[in-house]
């Protein structure tokens, strides 16, 4: 079965309020999570502000724009191009030809890789979504009977088994999952009325499954890639910035038979919790919770269903602000750590505050990510209900989404630093 397509686009004309950046279908207002976020003047990063960090040449004061975005996140009209900094697909220390340039060869090896798979699969670029396995779990094509007088078809081609290698079978067999996951992705919005927005989505995923032979597609990166498809109108630009916030996020996904990527965060969630919670940790080990697997979700999609889709936004670019790393780019690759002994002022200043504060501990990991922390405030949010009411790992569930339902992205942040404050405070003191 395939999904058809019909290509309709946002108005360009919709900006200013938040809302109308992501308009709510009217049927969905209702039940939809209430929207905090708002610009907020002298603090939002604006269009203004952001035009002004940039010198005549195009190198970006990066330093001032995640002071900005850390204050108050980014205003939408400009979220897409920022989000390109924030997430590693530009060098601020580069110049706006060099941008220019690197853009172009971009599309053009996306524009390659789309080719690529459109000789294995032509329903890529075509306005449709493939929601049906095409091929078995041996890689043997499946005959659907709807089309083509019944002849086996493998997503409009018939190539022999022996072209069917181990990599290109297990992409196939992610097709059908993609496209399930995609029409299932922000239904709430005006923007995925539109076919060929949900085509475009599951282009991208499909490519981006291809092209990562390690973990390929894992439910949740829909999650991910949807904000990227909104805020980028050109889909190689989307997928780009959906590859470089995979850089951060991939390792979550990934999953064997013995363990799940994201285990190192929920171990890092159970040390944090140990540290500033003890009472409720020791309870949670008594409900056989002590892996903490009730917090997978919210880790693995960085919380992008407890908040409604703009304070979603505002959520990661404020973490990824903070988080800001600039040796994490591949024109730093190679390079030494920093020394916090031996750096300058200026260069510290391109560092996000909570690295910053992880370079000055020792600190500096993926275990420590701001989102375990945020995790972790939600628990001792919870603390007396948790041990008043759970009983077991479904109350914890309860409770825990009962928290997040009308959450204030802003705040807790705020309280996430904190506990990011009270654990390293504890732990210094025991070491």
């Amino acid at each position: 079965m395939f999904y058809k397509c019909t290509r309709i686009f946002m108005p360009r004309s919709e900006v200013g309020e938040v809302k109308s950046h992501y308009p709510i279908r009217p049927e969905c207002q209702a039940d939809a999570p209430k929207t905090r976020f708002k610009p907020r003047a002298r603090k939002t990063l604006s269009p203004r502000r952001w035009q002004a960090a940039f010198t005549e040449d195009g190198h970006l004061d990066i330093a001032g724009v995640l002071k900005r975005i850390q204050r108050g996140g980014i205003h939408p009209s400009i979220r897409g191009e920022v989000w390109e900094f924030l997430l590693g697909c530009y060098d601020p220390n580069s110049t706006s030809n060099e941008r220019k340039e690197l853009r172009q060869h971009r599309r053009e090896q996306y524009a390659a890789w789309k080719s690529e798979c459109q000789k294995m699969v032509p329903v890529i670029g075509s306005g449709k979504i493939i929601m049906v396995p095409i091929v078995t779990e041996d890689g043997q094509p499946i005959k659907d009977p709807s089309i083509n007088g019944g002849l086996a078809i493998n997503g409009g081609v018939i190539p022999s088994s022996a072209a069917l290698d181990k990599k290109m079978t297990r992409w196939k067999l992610s097709l059908p999952q993609i496209g399930l996951d995609v029409v299932r992705t922000d239904g709430v919005l005006v923007f995925y009325e539109s076919e060929a927005n949900q085509a475009k989505l599951w282009d991208v995923l499909a490519i981006y499954a291809w092209t990562d032979n390690d973990i390929g597609y894992v439910q949740g990166m829909n999650d991910i890639c949807s904000a990227m498809i909104i805020l980028l109108e050109n889909e190689a630009d989307a997928f780009w910035c959906f590859q470089r916030a995979m850089r951060k996020l991939r390792e979550n996904f990934r999953s064997d038979a013995n363990s799940m990527g994201v285990q190192t965060q929920l171990r890092a969630l159970s040390g944090i919790v140990r540290v500033i919670d003890p009472k409720l940790h020791q309870h949670l080990e008594a409900l056989d919770a002590g892996e903490y697997l009730f917090a997978l979700r919210m880790l693995m999609v960085l919380f992008r269903r407890e908040f409604s889709f703009a304070d979603s936004l505002y959520l990661w670019e404020v973490m990824w602000a903070m988080e800001y790393n600039p040796q994490l780019f591949a024109t730093y690759e190679g390079s030494n750590a920093v020394d916090i002994n031996t750096a300058d002022k200026k260069l510290m200043k391109q560092f996000g505050k909570f690295e910053r504060n992880n370079l000055k501990t020792g600190k500096s990991d993926q275990k420590n990510a701001l989102a375990v922390f945020l995790a972790a405030s939600y628990l001792e949010k919870k603390h007396k209900q948790l041990l008043k009411k759970a009983k077991g790992l479904d109350d914890i569930v309860t409770i825990l989404a009962n928290s997040t339902s009308n959450s204030d992205a802003r705040k807790e942040l705020k309280k996430a630093l904190n506990i990011q404050q009270k654990y390293l405070k504890k732990t210094k003191a025991t070491a």
